[in-house]
């Protein structure tokens, strides 16, 4: 039996159904008509690789498959030569990783890459060749015209029929556009100015290991030693360790103003944009100012716009000073905004703070959601927070 064969097996073997009525089994409870809608959607497995499956985003996919009870059927688990023959548990099941190849996807259905831009351009084409939609959590062809750059709740309708490939966007584009685009309804957007501030997991789970292992050498008294990171990482903080262009942005700051004119379809927007890495395990935050074309619209306005947004949950207790964190943030799935004010310096500005798990809505999440608009799957019904610990 060949590792594909073997890996469809097991987890064939040990996928129950979903019983959407066991999730609102309480006397006098009904499930939600989303909840029956989305049982019977899912009747129809789907065969699925994970390119990238050993680094942080690839174990993200893997108990996102079980949570949103995404219809996986078969599952080949896909990484470098490096990675091959290492065994993650699914569902109790223990499924083989297998080095990656151009005939890696024949009878794939639905494949998602998270191997870096190089891998996806390598892979990209043979995948789709056999057949399957790819979904794109690299910078490889974010730009590309002919490729829709998409995050659902703001842009689904990028998504066309005949879409066989389609890009996730850069993690603080979407942290920053989930607290922006809703906001286009109260007026015009002329302009952002946006300080990021990155976590470890934006840089995959070696940088996570890395700021961990310093920060146990800082709290032991001894000097932290540099490795991936340009500078000591444990309790410091520098700007984000990518090459920087004539213009003197570096490489992130670019891809978020290219790639927030692309989502919204803006290409006239102004974005300034400045980011850090900071010694976080896995939430970015964002502290974001918004210009309008005319007045700005008022703090009750933003707040209500955004509470009624999918995808977002307001946290703006100024009572309790409580507001978003990137602890708070990590394992949830929802994007946090709040310390939502009107800028005193300019008669157009609202300024406000977001935060979100970069492995789950800035890659994994978006990812999978993008999946389930391309395939016509409705949305899962209300899911409970993640339980991975921040």
């Amino acid at each position: 039996m060949s590792t594909w064969e073997s890996s469809s097996a097991l987890l064939k073997e040990s996928h129950a159904p979903w019983d959407g009525q066991a999730v609102y089994n309480k006397p006098g409870r009904r499930p939600p008509q989303a909840a029956v809608g989305y049982h019977k959607a899912v009747e129809r497995k789907l065969s699925v690789a994970v390119l990238g499956a050993t680094g942080a985003v690839g174990g993200e996919f893997l108990t996102l498959f079980e949570r949103r009870h995404f219809p996986v059927g078969g599952l080949r688990l896909l990484a470098s030569e490096r990675s091959a023959g290492k065994r993650l548990l699914i569902r109790g099941k223990e499924i083989a990783v297998v080095p990656v190849a151009p005939t890696s996807f024949d009878g794939v259905e639905v494949a998602f890459f998270s191997a870096g831009a190089s891998r996806s351009r390598e892979f990209a084409p043979p995948a789709m060749a056999a057949g399957a939609l790819v979904i794109d959590n690299s910078s490889a062809f974010r730009m590309d015209p002919g490729v829709p750059l998409v995050i659902p709740e703001i842009n689904a309708h990028a998504v066309g029929p005949k879409d066989r490939l389609i890009a996730v966007p850069n993690c603080s584009a979407i942290l920053v556009l989930m607290a922006v685009a809703p906001l286009r309804a109260l007026g015009r957007i002329e302009r952002l100015v946006v300080s990021t501030y990155q976590s470890a997991s934006g840089g995959g789970a070696a940088l996570m290991r890395e700021l961990r292992e310093q920060t146990g050498e800082v709290l032991a008294g001894r000097e932290p030693r540099a490795g991936i990171a340009p500078d000591p990482y444990a309790f410091n903080l520098f700007s984000h360790n990518t090459p920087i262009n004539e213009a003197g942005y570096n490489e992130e700051e670019w891809k978020v103003i290219l790639e927030c004119r692309k989502i919204l379809g803006a290409t006239e927007l102004k974005v300034n944009v400045t980011c850090v890495r900071v010694p976080v395990l896995r939430a970015h935050s964002a502290s974001i100012t918004i210009e309008f074309a005319g007045a700005a619209p008022t703090e009750d306005a933003v707040r209500s716009a955004l509470a009624a947004a999918p995808g977002v949950r307001v946290i703006d207790d100024r009572a309790a000073n409580r507001f978003p964190t990137p602890l708070l943030a990590s394992g949830q799935d929802d994007v946090l905004v709040g310390r939502i004010r009107r800028d005193l310096s300019h008669p157009s500005a609202i300024s406000l703070f977001a935060c979100t798990d970069q492995l789950l809505k800035g890659a994994a999440l978006n990812a999978l959601q993008i999946a389930e608009l391309a395939l016509g799957l409705p949305q899962p019904p209300a899911l409970p927070p993640a339980s991975t610990p921040p």
